[in-house]
């Protein structure tokens, strides 16, 4: 990679930069308000994400100059450490911060470098946490409320059919009506994420915030799962989609250590049949479940979307002084 010294002044306006950092104050006053303590979670870790569709940037340390070095991950969210936190007794907790990943760059969503604000609530379920969400963005977006629709709901609008239900030839014939794609693959989650980001997602742009909750049991990721309202086994778990752009992720938290550990087990696997990396897995987090970790909800929200979308540029490097240039 060749970098130019003439390109030295910040991407961001220093107009855009004050906006920044005023919306960054009102967040620390929201949880100070709230008495919700910030925490300051490593940024390297000796374990990395277990998440096979997330790719962790790897670094190598040495203890002294002349030292065989080892690998070292930066972090792709403070969750874990937040967590063993939780399990320590700290309380309600967020963390304002930078979070890495790999292929992260190319799009005006997307830098490898971005800050990300993760909080915990105990005694706090996915519903709770939404409406604590909503209080927070309503203000810095100029948002009066946030819809809410169930991710079956979000389906039948938009593409006529329940998600849960539907077979997977079904499943496979629709997404490719709307998507020329060449795959074969067996996994229902394959193509309901594709319909999701390919058909849903970009029909959204017309509407301003809306949560969408009560995702397939087999998406819930680190989430609980409980039984809906129809009787379905459905993941604790909601995103907040703004203008088509996908803000928030949160979960009411899975704190069963032994349903912790086979779900790192079962993402390693994944990983080995994709052929991807075998880094070592967050065993410490099963640990503090063992130990015990309160019922708790659990938020990340991308700040430089959120900052984008209330300053109502094109390009999150529009609200970063530096992002990462591109080879």
């Amino acid at each position: 990679m060749t970098i130019n010294p003439d390109h030295w002044q910040p991407a961001a306006s220093i107009d855009n930069l004050r906006q920044r950092a005023a919306i960054v104050a009102k967040i620390r006053t929201f949880f100070a308000d709230r008495d919700v303590m910030e925490v300051d979670m490593p940024l390297m870790s000796q374990c990395a994400v277990s998440d096979p569709f997330i790719d962790t940037i790897e670094t190598r340390y040495a203890d002294y100059v002349g030292a065989e070095s080892y690998p070292l991950y930066l972090q792709t969210s403070p969750e874990y450490a937040m967590k063993r936190l939780l399990a320590a007794g700290s309380g309600a907790i967020y963390q304002l911060g930078k979070a890495f990943r790999n292929g992260e760059s190319g799009s005006r969503r997307h830098n490898p470098e971005f800050t990300m604000l993760e909080w915990y609530r105990p005694d706090f379920n996915d519903q709770m946490l939404m409406d604590e969400v909503e209080a927070l963005v309503c203000p810095i977006l100029g948002f009066e409320a946030v819809e809410r629709q169930s991710y079956a709901q979000i389906f039948q609008q938009y593409l006529g059919f329940d998600p849960h239900s539907v077979s997977l030839n079904q499943l496979v014939a629709e997404t490719r009506q709307h998507i020329d794609i060449d795959l074969n693959d067996d996994d229902r989650d394959t193509w309901l994420n594709l319909l999701m980001s390919h058909v849903i997602e970009p029909k959204m742009t017309e509407r301003n915030a809306v949560f969408v909750y009560d995702y397939p049991a087999s998406q819930a990721a680190l989430a609980q799962v409980r039984v809906d309202a129809e009787g379905r086994p459905v993941a604790a778990r909601f995103e907040l989609f703004v203008k088509g752009i996908e803000l928030a992720n949160g979960y009411h938290e899975l704190t069963d250590a032994e349903e912790q550990k086979r779900r790192l087990l079962s993402d390693q696997k994944v990983r080995s049949q994709l052929g991807l990396p075998q880094r070592p897995l967050e065993m410490r987090l099963v640990s503090a479940l063992r130990a015990g970790i309160p019922d708790c909800a659990g938020v990340a929200l991308g700040v430089d979307r959120l900052i984008m979308l209330a300053l109502g540029v094109a390009s999150i490097q529009e609200v970063i002084a530096f992002p990462v240039e591109r080879a």
